[in-house]
């Protein structure tokens, strides 16, 4: 299980059975399934998905991956993991609709890299994004990622991979601002 991370305004928890119902209702707004994985999927696949993060990922250990709450409630989702689709550890987030706009986006980014960095010991961690994603290029852009590669999709679609490195960080790019590097 991973540890609880708190950031200004959201708290990040292994994910607890009654979170289900919270977890498929963000997965199926289509605003945010759009950018995830393959896109939209069914209820039942949501569920199904919500059920490995107890007998697979938690139980074996696998990677990190937490349920984000604001005041309480599960406004969103986040992971880092091992991928090869960048050689490497790739950050996920997800953010309820409603809690858009604020800042929070960049609050749950910067806190999964300073864990990338600062706990698992990451020189580098990534982020892939579709080209048409401009919300989360600018966020990522800010934190101080850069693009080095694209992924042309099967569909057609581009993917972009986006790097931060621990020693490139510009200053002020969010939790790592002032602490040594």
């Amino acid at each position: 299980m991973p540890p609880p991370l708190r950031t200004p305004r959201l708290l990040l928890t292994p994910y607890s059975p009654d979170d289900e119902d919270a977890f498929v209702a963000l997965f199926q707004d289509t605003r945010v399934s759009r950018w995830m994985g393959d896109g939209p999927s069914s209820e039942a696949d949501d569920r199904a998905l919500f059920g490995r993060i107890f007998s697979k990922v938690y139980a074996r250990d696998l990677f990190d991956v937490w349920a984000v709450r604001q005041a309480g409630r599960l406004v969103g989702h986040a992971e880092i993991k091992r991928t090869d689709a960048v050689d490497g550890h790739e950050i996920v987030y997800a953010l309820d609709p409603a809690a858009w706009g604020g800042g929070l986006g960049t609050e749950l980014a910067g806190a999964l890299v300073a864990y990338g960095f600062e706990t698992l010991g990451l020189r580098e961690v990534h982020a892939t994004v579709a080209a048409e994603n401009e919300a989360s290029l600018r966020l990522l852009g800010r934190l101080g990622f850069e693009h080095v590669r694209d992924i042309e999709e099967d569909d057609g679609g581009v993917t972009r991979v986006l790097t931060a490195c621990r020693n490139r960080l510009p200053a002020g790019s969010g939790p790592l601002r002032d602490r040594p590097r």
